[in-house]
């Protein structure tokens, strides 16, 4: 990953867009943000997104800032205006035998790839990711401060959130649809009762005690 071309200061009242029309300045265009969401969930797949914009997305927010009808119109309108939009979806089980960091790394990795549009430039939220191509910066609280990278996360949230609603028909006993696979009381009591199911993360400590019986 590098630094922002010289030149490309952002100043805090840029606004979410800054990051983004600073590069553009500097002919580092398009911009690709990708994020993931269910990094910190013991059940339930691994999503990593990336987009380009090439509009500005009306109520655009971190996923996390905003209300469950508020990120599902985001979608929509990501995927209507977007330049590009791509989606890795990473399987329990391949989370657990790759290790977390190394199963989210890959999956930014691939969604970048995945994308139609080429990228000028990529900003990844939080941790830097080699082995894109292209240049790159690892922005502190990405989903926060920057449209492309906001965007990545709306999708991979609203992604992994339709996943979860679905996994919780094939398995209502842990009520995946509520809390979509993090760590609730709700879903540590289903997993003392019945024990994790096949779209839990075996290598986490609280499905580790309740395969044990010690949870």
């Amino acid at each position: 990953m590098t630094r922002l071309a010289k030149g490309s200061t952002i100043r805090r009242d840029a606004g979410l867009y800054g990051y983004e029309r600073a590069l553009a300045r500097q002919g580092l265009h398009p911009v690709a943000g990708v994020d993931e969401a269910g990094r910190g969930a013991c059940a339930g797949p691994l999503v990593a997104a990336a987009v380009v914009l090439e509009r500005p997305i009306p109520g655009l927010a971190d996923s996390k800032l905003l209300t469950e009808k508020r990120r599902e119109a985001c979608f929509d309108l990501i995927m209507q205006r977007a330049a590009d939009v791509s989606v890795v979806i990473v399987p329990a089980a391949d989370c657990d035998r790759l290790g977390l960091h190394q199963a989210n790394i890959a999956a930014l990795r691939r969604a970048l790839w995945k994308l139609e549009i080429r990228p000028g430039y990529v900003l990844t939220d939080g941790f830097p990711v080699d082995g894109l191509g292209v240049p790159g910066l690892a922005v502190w609280k990405g989903d926060r401060v920057a449209a492309s990278i906001a965007a990545a996360s709306v999708i991979a949230k609203v992604t992994r959130d339709r996943l979860m609603v679905r996994l919780h028909d094939e398995f209502p006993a842990y009520d995946f649809a509520t809390h979509k696979g993090y760590s609730t009381p709700v879903h540590q009591a289903a997993l003392r009762e019945h024990g994790p199911c096949d779209q839990h993360r075996k290598t986490y400590v609280n499905v580790k005690a309740a395969m044990e019986g010690t949870a």
